[in-house]
């Protein structure tokens, strides 16, 4: 008898669920990372599921963004998926890993980046953000299609019609000449990125701006002014309509420096002022003639650009180039960061005294317990030895301590009561280099990080003075009224060393009084709101801080023999008050010198 065996039938496989966008995005990362190196290490990215979700991370108008001041990256995955481009997850998230590795790649970079764009758009320099966003693309996505082959050329014909479905239309001159460009990169047929109107003009530009991306991808920061030039002339024409349109979701750096504390970007970079157009460039049109056709430099020019080498901004082009980096600040929080910045490389030592250390306990015998002393003084052993059967307040001892002195003196930092002229022969120090700020910035600081306290009085006319709350640690206070301006008359709070120094809340710190300002000083020692004489208040105040007073003047030269002009009264003061009560008076030529007077005052006046 045959039996036959039936054999089963394999049951169907069920298909695999598909994969949403945030999970194939999440897959896509350790790929995207590899693009740039397998050593690159950044933390995940925040891949938000909506809208909302991504304006909570500060993400809005574009569908990406990156944070330098944690170095993250932000996808609005809602806005991926409504252009389309959820297919593109590896190509999208390497190009924003480029902008952290290569382009502007830390805070520093940024702020350079920025003010080589803003010195190539005159009168356009709102637009310096949008224009370093184009570039910083540029030269991140022309490395990753070229060497690892990603397509980033489809991102970007997905984004040019996007505007109107069906059409490659584009938005603007600008957005046309920018997708140009790419086409020459590429070697992309004409037009089949962008469709506007074709001219010569047009391509030519496209041309150069294609030689430059390539010629200065190493050197990306020396390309960036000639980029700016190139498209001046079609941000000009078409303004309004640059930053709309596809052009938007592009700008994933605009807001990039938010939160972020900036270094850098204070000193004029060498050749920042040298901006040439692509076509004025040799190395981009490989014609060595190209420079005098196009653009004819005079010497006087060559050494302006020189003589900038080295120098520093403007408070306020500072905080404009801040502003352009993402950073929402006033004028005067830019100044407060500006004048910290500027002061840390001269900071010094602040002048300390010793003064012996604190003695340390020493037995020196037994004294009697009794029975109203504490419990814990007993020396249950020395009482035991005195008799084994203890009696409270008869057989118990304690321990009598003396002092030994410490044979190390301990170093105390004297502080600093300082006085900073702002009023209208002074300059702002919001808009223009102050150095009497700067000088207090220099000294203030130093005198914080030897563990002094500092108190700041910045001062105008009458009932126009800004003081700290006292003598205070606190950086943020003592900058913000340095760099607080009047502008207005010349009155010396003369209050202010009452209060301070001749109250019943007497100082026990030893304090050096320093005043910055020049001849309209000596409005100290007219008569206070009270009647007081002025010159009582400076000796009993100079006497009472224990630490000295210095001024550091603007005077003119030879001061100190002047005796009659308008200044002469003024001067008189300044000889008796030097001569009378011992303040030390630094005449200064300029105000510039009030640097040099920072930096050596604590070797001046403590060796």
């Amino acid at each position: 008898m045959t039996t036959t065996s039936v054999s089963a039938t394999p049951e169907p496989q069920k298909p695999m669920p598909a994969l949403s966008v945030l999970e194939r995005w999440q897959q896509a990362w350790p790929e995207a990372l590899a693009h740039w190196s397998r050593y690159t290490r950044l933390q995940l990215p925040h891949l938000c599921e909506s809208r909302v979700e991504a304006a909570d991370q500060g993400l809005q108008g574009s569908f990406a963004m990156i944070r330098l001041v944690d170095q993250r990256i932000v996808i609005d995955l809602a806005a991926i998926t409504a252009l389309g481009l959820e297919d593109y997850g590896v190509e999208i998230l390497a190009h924003e890993i480029g902008h952290h590795v290569l382009v502007p790649g830390n805070m520093t970079d940024q702020l350079r980046l920025l003010a080589r764009i803003r010195a190539g758009l005159p009168t356009l320099e709102r637009l310096a953000p949008m224009v370093a966003n184009l570039y910083a693309d540029l030269l991140i996505n022309d490395r990753l299609q070229r060497q690892q082959s990603l397509r980033l050329a489809d991102v970007y014909r997905r984004l040019a019609g996007e505007r109107t479905p069906g059409t490659t239309e584009v938005t603007s001159r600008v957005w046309d000449l920018y997708l140009r460009i790419y086409e020459q990169l590429w070697r992309q047929p004409p037009g089949s990125l962008g469709s506007g109107p074709r001219d010569a003009t047009l391509d030519g530009d496209a041309w150069l701006g294609a030689r430059l991306v390539r010629v200065y991808a190493s050197d990306w920061l020396a390309g960036a002014g000639g980029f700016a030039a190139l498209l001046l002339p079609y941000l000009v024409e078409d303004a309004e309509r640059a930053e709309q349109g596809a052009v938007q979701h592009l700008m994933d750096t605009r807001s990039a420096g938010e939160g972020a504390e900036p270094y850098g970007g204070l000193e004029i970079d060498d050749g920042e002022g040298q901006v040439r157009h692509p076509a004025s460039d040799p190395a981009v049109t490989g014609d060595d003639a190209a420079e005098t056709t196009h653009e004819h430099r005079e010497p006087a020019e060559d050494a302006a650009s020189d003589l900038a080498h080295g120098q520093c901004r403007e408070p306020f082009e500072y905080g404009e180039l801040l502003r352009a980096a993402g950073l929402t600040i006033d004028d005067h929080e830019a100044a407060v960061r500006y004048y910290r910045q500027r002061a840390l490389p001269h900071l010094i030592p602040f002048p300390r005294r010793s003064r012996p250390g604190r003695p340390e306990p020493l037995v020196e015998g037994l004294d009697p317990w009794d029975i109203g002393d504490a419990v814990d003084l007993i020396d249950p052993l020395q009482s035991v030895l005195v008799s084994p059967r203890v009696i409270p307040g008869v057989t118990t001892v304690q321990r009598h301590y003396g002092e030994d002195p410490s044979p190390l003196p301990v170093k105390t930092p004297i502080d600093l009561d300082l006085y900073v002229d702002s009023s209208g022969s002074m300059p702002n120090p919001q808009v223009r280099v102050s150095y009497p700020s700067l000088a207090g910035a220099v000294i203030a600081l130093s005198a914080l990080r030897a563990g002094a306290r500092v108190q700041v009085t910045l001062w105008s006319g009458k009932q126009q003075e800004m003081h700290t709350d006292g003598f205070v640690r606190d950086e943020a206070a003592i900058l913000r009224i340095l760099t607080g301006f009047y502008g207005g008359g010349t009155a010396f709070p003369i209050h202010r060393l009452r209060e301070t120094y001749l109250t019943a809340r007497a100082r026990s710190r030893l304090t050096h009084v320093l005043m910055i300002s020049d001849d309209g000083i000596s409005t100290m020692f007219d008569r206070d709101e009270r009647g007081n004489d002025g010159w009582d208040i400076s000796a009993r105040a100079l006497s009472a801080a224990g630490g000295g007073g210095s001024m550091a003047l603007q005077l003119p030269e030879g001061w100190e023999q002047m005796t009659s002009g308008w200044q002469a009264q003024a001067l008189e003061c300044l000889r008796r008050a030097r001569k009378q009560q011992g303040w030390e008076i630094h005449a200064i030529r300029d105000l510039e010198d009030l640097l040099g007077f920072a930096r050596g005052f604590a070797r001046r006046h403590y060796g």
